[in-house]
């Protein structure tokens, strides 16, 4: 491949068009969950595919991903076997989660900071010692991808919040890009009902879980 695979888009560098996988050696695919409502744990799913697909328009850019269910990891072999048990993910009978996306949303830099900054400079009367240039507006590198997470043979509409990392080729010679990403979901929605009451109050495991994702991904020649 010749060349850099990238090109600008509203001021900011993206991958080329193309079919992207992603990198088995830079992923997680991480949660979080509050344990006895005072202290969050966190674990990650260590076995996990993703492909996407990067649209002449970026937006209307796809992904999807396969996650292995017993690759949950939350560096507890007692915890981990009950989140794999039917109180919980149930691999045996449901061995992977799903995630499709259905759409892409761009969000512009609307930091409330620089408006007020903007307001200040240029209010009557108001005359600023030191002249300084208009800057160019920078946009953001954050999107928000609608889609669908299917665990235990539900689907329900979970958006996550992508923040984009850059795109360039690394030593290697593979033109990759970086991103990460968040979302929160209710537990009980799909299904994973397990808890135990506390006498002081408050359930064992709480309902919210937390998405963390974080990763690379590889254009296929």
């Amino acid at each position: 491949m010749t060349g850099f695979a990238t090109r600008t888009w509203n001021g900011i560098t993206i991958p080329a068009p193309g079919t992207y996988l992603l990198d088995q050696a830079h992923k997680r695919i991480g949660f979080l969950a509050r344990h006895m409502m005072v202290s969050p744990v966190r674990g990650e799913f260590t076995a996990a595919t993703a492909r996407i697909e990067v649209a002449d328009d970026p937006l209307n850019s796809s992904v999807t991903a396969t996650i292995q269910a017993a690759s949950v990891d939350t560096g507890n072999p007692e915890r981990d076997a009950h989140l794999c048990s039917p109180d919980f993910l149930d691999v045996e009978q449901y061995p992977t989660l799903e995630y499709r996306s259905t759409g892409v949303k761009w969000q512009e830099n609307n930091d409330p900071i620089f408006f007020w900054a903007r307001l200040k400079s240029h209010r009557p009367g108001y005359r600023s010692e030191v002249s300084i240039p208009q800057q160019p507006i920078r946009t953001a590198e954050r999107f928000v991808l609608a889609g669908e997470l299917t665990v235990k043979g539900i689907t329900r509409q979970v958006d996550l919040q992508v923040e984009f990392g850059g795109a360039r080729r690394d030593p290697y010679g593979q033109d990759i890009f970086g991103f990460s990403a968040t979302a929160e979901i209710d537990r009980e929605s799909y299904g994973l009902l397990w808890n135990v009451a506390l006498e002081s109050g408050g359930v064992l495991v709480g309902k919210k879980v937390r998405i963390e994702i974080a990763g690379e991904a590889i254009r296929q020649s």
